[in-house]
């Protein structure tokens, strides 16, 4: 068949283990294909979104070099077939009817590791190779957006093939177990979390004050823990900050091992804006992505929406991704943010930035780094800020402007001779501003 024929010979240009993952699992409906149309059929909506971002051209380009004829490639999602039942025991649910949650894009290979969460990716990692073993429940916290589901889904990912996994979502354990309480099939519902071999639960802090999904939890708990099964939990805040948690459920939260996931330093960043550009098929300059890494807060998620959002600016008009475009795309956001910045915002991120203190930035002291930390708080001052020189100079306790001059120029040239400066500037910048939204918030 042709459309088989074709995923071989992309098989035979991409590595192996993206083929095994994605393209293997793609169904050509040839009842729906014709000659210059070729329809795909994907298990799930991560697998299609993913092959049609990066495949779908080069699907078409295969097609048009087999047949000579310009052929339209469409990717859709599988709808799901009724099965007939059938008999099987109680003790051995079957995985597919849980493990089709599992993100085929969050793997441990495409998670990018920096200092900001080496440990607990390396604690991830440590469970997927031995469930039940080591670090037994694994808690994983941190903010919005830094990766914590993705280690759940590559913990998922790993074991995919051998292994019976539950992923949900605390609210998703929650609306499940009154669904069955309420229909009276609690025993269908136990019998589908307490006989799995992997159970990852994300956001737990959200069982805060429900006392009765609180109670099914810990016995649920107890259960797999029991029987050697490994559990992985992810939230917003180690377990003794969770408010309405009780405390049996804190102390076993604690039984394991917890691991924090704290916002990416710059260079992790540059590098998850390169990882996510690669996995999107998206080409972007260095400068660009030095510019995005500078100016975006640490939310992966939102850092990807920004790259698809260029991309899909880029494929309207039909040009190539500028830094014109890019700073056009954040230019709303920032002037949102940039709305009632003070002076003592910027003194204080600044200071707590550069390990200083504030009253030293204020001082008249000469010390090499706080005459440093003065000078890129006057530049910073005087690009978020509608503050005039003279006013600076006031505030600094300054003779007269041509002091605030002297400091501007120097950042100016520090700026100009050193990428990794200017890039510190731009991250500051970004900090103020965002430290100023929350607070309005």
């Amino acid at each position: 068949m042709l459309g088989e024929k074709i995923l071989q010979m992309l098989g035979d240009e991409i590595p192996q283990q993206e083929y095994e993952r994605y393209i293997k699992n793609l169904d050509y409906d040839e009842k729906a294909s014709n000659v210059d149309l070729a329809v795909y059929k994907a298990p799930n909506p991560f697998i299609a979104t993913w092959v049609k971002t990066k495949y779908k051209k080069r699907l078409e380009k295969l097609f048009a070099l087999e047949t000579g004829i310009d052929t339209e490639v469409v990717i859709e999602v599988q709808k799901e077939k009724t099965k007939r039942r059938t008999k099987t025991k109680s003790s051995e649910p079957t995985p597919s009817s849980t493990s089709t949650k599992i993100n085929p894009t969050y793997t441990f290979e495409n998670f990018v590791v920096g200092s900001s969460n080496q440990f607990a990716y390396t604690a991830a990692m440590s469970v997927a190779e031995k469930p039940g073993e080591h670090y037994n429940p694994l808690f994983i916290y941190g903010g919005v957006g830094l990766g914590k589901t993705h280690l759940l889904h590559a913990i998922g990912n790993y074991n995919l093939k051998d292994k019976t996994i539950i992923y949900a979502t605390i609210e998703q354990f929650m609306n499940d177990f009154t669904y069955h309480l309420r229909n009276k099939t609690i025993e269908k519902f136990r019998e589908k979390y307490r006989n799995c071999d992997i159970l990852l639960i994300d956001d737990v802090q959200f069982l805060s004050g429900k006392e009765r999904t609180q109670e099914e939890f810990f016995h649920t708990f107890n259960e797999l823990h029991t029987e050697r099964k490994q559990i992985v939990l992810t939230s917003d805040q180690p377990p003794k900050k969770i408010a309405g948690l009780e405390e049996r459920l804190k102390s076993r939260f604690e039984w394991g091992l917890i691991a924090d996931i704290q916002p990416p330093e710059l260079e992790t960043k540059i590098a998850i804006i390169k990882k996510k550009c690669e996995l999107n098929g998206i080409h972007l300059d260095d400068e660009i992505v030095n510019y995005l890494a500078a100016n975006m807060d640490s939310n992966i998620r939102e850092i990807e929406g920004v790259i698809l959002k260029l991309n899909a600016y880029s494929t309207l008009v039909n040009q190539q991704i500028t830094m014109e475009l890019a700073k056009n795309v954040l230019s709303e956001q920032k002037r949102e943010e940039q709305k009632n910045i003070t002076l003592k915002d910027i003194v204080d991120v600044v200071a707590a930035e550069l390990n200083v203190k504030p009253s030293e930035i204020k001082s008249k002291s000469r010390n090499r780094q706080i005459v440093s930390a003065r000078r890129i708080v006057i530049y910073l001052a005087r690009t978020l800020t509608p503050n005039s020189m003279p006013q600076l100079a006031q505030f600094f306790g300054m003779k007269d402007h041509t002091s605030v001059s002297h400091a501007m120029k120097k950042v100016k040239e520090m700026i100009e001779e050193d990428e990794n400066f200017r890039l510190k500037i731009d991250e500051l910048a970004h900090k103020i501003r965002h430290a100023t939204k929350n607070e309005s918030e």
